[in-house]
């Protein structure tokens, strides 16, 4: 089964929590560490990796933090996927040898002319897929599940 590594898990959900909770004021860190349940030393480096990219901005001082660089609805998780893990394989290397399934199976004929087209046919698709879906589909998604982001604090993009 495709699963997305846990520093892609980490990093959608960071970037939703910060749509879903967040408004005119940044989302900081802790509150966001807090809620993910998870250390934030790890979350930090995820988070830095987002702004360089250009998808957050972080906001400095004792009222800062974290928010969308632009509008959610503007905002794939396609974007966070390339960011994070690169243009190249979501799963990264197979587990065991090291290489990638590119390289373990392009060594034969029926890896190189079949195996590997069907796996790059895939992930086109997958990420077409990926890109359709933006963070606004994501905070709307939650909300029907039930869950309670910060009312007050509801704005959707703040420059």
């Amino acid at each position: 089964m495709l699963k997305p590594s846990k520093k892609l898990s980490l990093a959608l959900e960071a970037v939703t929590d910060i749509a879903f909770h967040g408004g005119s004021d940044p989302v900081q860190s802790q509150d966001i560490a807090r809620r993910l349940n998870l250390p934030r030393r790890y979350l930090e480096q995820v988070m830095q990796q987002l702004v360089r990219a250009g998808l957050l901005k972080g906001v400095r001082g004792p009222r800062g933090g974290y928010r969308l660089a632009r509008e959610r609805r503007r905002i794939s998780v396609g974007e966070i996927v390339r960011v994070v893990q690169g243009e190249t394989d979501l799963n990264g290397p197979m587990s065991g040898s090291g290489a990638t399934a590119e390289e373990q199976v392009a060594g034969s004929p029926l890896g190189a002319q079949v195996i590997t087209p069907f796996f790059e046919r895939t992930e086109r698709e997958l990420m077409q897929r990926l890109d359709g879906v933006s963070i606004e589909d994501l905070c709307q998604e939650a909300r029907r599940a039930g869950l309670v982001g910060d009312q007050a604090r509801s704005a959707d993009f703040v420059i």
